[in-house]
């Protein structure tokens, strides 16, 4: 092979850390790195298939794709060689001389120093290029993309530690060959084709594609001849009772670059006038790039065991953008592209059994495996709370898997379904009753509260930022129409007594003239001023209309530079309070003014909104504080 001059090129400093990281962290589970850089293999030769569907060019004459493992004792190397798409020169930096992934700052600030914990953050990541240097100090890596002139090969070689060199070299046939030069205490151990074999078997025997090594004489000296050690099926096309757990465990780690297990998954066939497979995975662990809202997502789609693309979005919606798995169809074409995936009846039918089968699979977690289903939630309930909106053919379904805090708990954790509220309704109830606020303890302490908890009745407390998008979006679970406590009237319903009703009718009438003196001073801030029938320890509320936006979301959409419609809240007063009485005895109308403008802007702050004149308030306040000194 001629060669060009060398370039010397510096890691990206996200990868020294990592790089440093994974030498460390991931050595007592070192013999990874092989299935690692097979699964990589895997994917160019899954790619190559894809690209060769409209240009057979790129095969190059040998549409046999496999990967090669071999070993050289004398050399101390060990050598993984694929056929596959390989890598031009700018393919080589962008793969491997950086991480382009996003939520990078977040993964680094996130490690601990707990190797185990690391560990299965490295995994949520997906570095699996990386893991080579877990066993070796040098690794080299050579390359040529399918369709190029062998000219155009690329070398990469690195010893691990701050840069590596690119030359442009030539290499006559496509693919990538990755060399392992181990160190000096790995080599006894690795370099050993029983033991090879062990791994690949463990590991990799699901790969869909021949994984092979030489075959060896009876003085363990290599030959000509090559053998295929995986079984190279399609495991999910292989029956049910065939594939052990272990089985299943090893394919998510190898369709989801994940080094962690999963939590479920469902493997299923459909035949008749649509036929396809799926095997769908929940993670265990959320990815971090789940809220990243450029990042496409999706399954692995085969068309008769044949590779068509990675991340095809439209099999699943985007609250479940957190499934990983393959859905392998007999009633598409090869050559399907994402446009035609887009309006295609076949991919709506498979997308829409799929989506029943995974909501089917979560709600079987939910009722027999109830700790499994909070490790769930904790990791993806903010994107499952998405779905009403999106999913409506499934909105009762989803609505039963969502999760809550409430006030029967008073805890943060969101551990209240739908139906556990329900049963704990008392007679009369008919409402589902909830509130939303920016924060749990804003929630939980709302004045909004304060009948209900006298009462005994429950009400769920929503403080995720969906939860104001999701009560949007779902008006009513199992016959119960939702009611938030903070907006609109309060209606208790047979909770209530008429003489509870008789009672609030003559509060209000006495409080009339009050009413009317604090409209006046309020004017146009509000829509109109009322006795509160939901206030029984604080002075007053602020009430918005049913329709109307949280007022710390509308905070954060106009922060966000979004025009907010014009709507004013109803500013709710608790006569029987005494800084209300004091207010309603007050004579003089300067001093009145003051507390009625106080009483409001307090209710505004504890409802998560801002005020058009804080400095106003800290004075009023002030004025307050010194005369009550006097």
């Amino acid at each position: 092979m001629n060669s060009s001059t060398k370039e010397t090129l510096a890691f990206q400093t996200e990868v020294n850390q990592l790089l440093k990281l994974m030498i460390h962290s991931l050595y007592s589970n070192k013999e990874i790195f092989l299935r690692e850089l097979i699964s990589n293999a895997s994917d160019a030769c899954d790619k190559l298939r894809f690209e060769a569907l409209t240009d057979d060019a790129l095969y190059e004459g040998d549409n046999n794709l496999q990967v090669d493992v071999e070993f050289d004792a004398e050399a101390g190397t060990l050598t993984v060689r694929d056929n596959g798409i390989g890598m031009n020169r700018d393919e080589v930096v962008a793969n491997i001389g950086t991480i382009a992934k996003s939520g990078t700052r977040e993964f680094f600030s996130q490690l601990t120093g707990d190797q185990a914990k690391d560990t299965r953050l490295i995994g949520q990541f997906g570095v699996g290029f990386y893991s080579a240097f877990i066993v070796a100090d040098r690794v080299v890596l050579t390359t040529r993309r399918a369709g190029m002139g062998a000219e155009h090969g690329v070398r990469w070689e690195s010893e691990g530690t701050g840069s590596y060199t690119l030359e442009t070299v030539e290499v006559p046939q496509r693919g990538t060959e990755i060399v392992l030069h181990l160190r000096e205490d790995e080599r006894e151990d690795l370099l050993n084709d029983w033991r090879l074999r062990s791994i690949v078997t463990k590991y990799s025997d699901h790969v869909p594609l021949p994984i092979r090594m030489r075959k060896r004489d009876d003085e363990g000296k290599p030959g000509e001849e090559w053998e295929t050690v995986n079984k190279a099926s399609a495991l999910w096309q292989r029956s049910k009772s065939e594939i052990s757990e272990d089985e299943y465990k090893a394919f998510y780690k190898h369709v989801a670059h994940d080094f962690g297990e999963p939590l479920a998954w469902t493997h299923n066939r459909v035949e008749g006038k649509l036929e396809y497979t799926s095997l769908l995975y929940v993670p265990t662990k959320a990815p971090f790039d789940l809220w990243d809202r450029d990042h496409t997502h999706g399954l692995k789609l085969y068309v008769q065991r044949v590779f068509i693309m990675d991340d095809a979005e439209h099999l699943m919606p985007r609250y479940l953008r957190f499934v990983r798995g393959v859905v392998d169809s007999a009633d598409l074409p090869l050559n399907v592209s994402r446009e035609i995936l887009q309006d295609n009846r076949v991919i709506e039918q498979i997308r829409a059994g799929s989506v029943k089968k995974l909501l089917g699979m979560l709600e079987d977690m939910a009722e027999k495996r109830p700790e499994d289903y909070q490790k769930f939630w904790d990791e993806f309930g903010r994107v499952l709370k998405e779905g009403p909106a999106e999913d409506f053919a499934n909105r009762e379904t989803i609505a039963g898997l969502l999760r809550f805090a409430s006030t029967h708990t008073d805890t943060e954790t969101q551990t209240v379904s739908l139906r556990d509220y329900i049963a704990r309704m008392p007679e009369g109830q008919d409402k589902i009753y909830y509130i939303t606020a920016d924060s749990f303890m804003a929630a939980k302490n709302s004045p909004h509260l304060e009948l209900l908890r006298k009462k005994g009745i429950e009400v769920l407390l929503m403080y995720d930022r969906v939860d104001e998008w999701l009560m949007g979006n779902l008006n009513e679970f199992d016959g119960k129409q939702f009611q938030s406590v903070a907006k609109g009237d309060l209606d208790l319903g047979a909770v209530e007594s008429e003489e509870e009703r008789k009672a609030q009718e003559e509060i209000e009438t006495e409080a009339k003239d009050l009413v009317a003196r604090v409209k006046d001073v309020l004017g146009d801030k509000v829509e109109s001023v009322r006795v509160s029938h939901r206030l029984t320890s604080s002075p007053a509320c602020i009430v918005l209309g049913e329709h109307d936006m949280a007022l710390y979301m509308q905070q954060l959409l106009k922060q966000a530079g979004h025009e907010m419609p014009g709507s004013k809240p109803v500013l709710e007063i608790n006569p029987g309070h005494p800084m209300v009485a004091r207010l309603g005895a007050e004579q003089d109308a300067t001093r009145f003014d003051e507390w009625a403008r106080l009483l409001f802007d307090q209710a505004v702050l504890a409802e998560g909104g801002q005020l058009e004149d804080p400095a106003g308030f800290v004075s009023r306040l002030n004025q307050l504080m010194l005369a009550l000194a006097g």
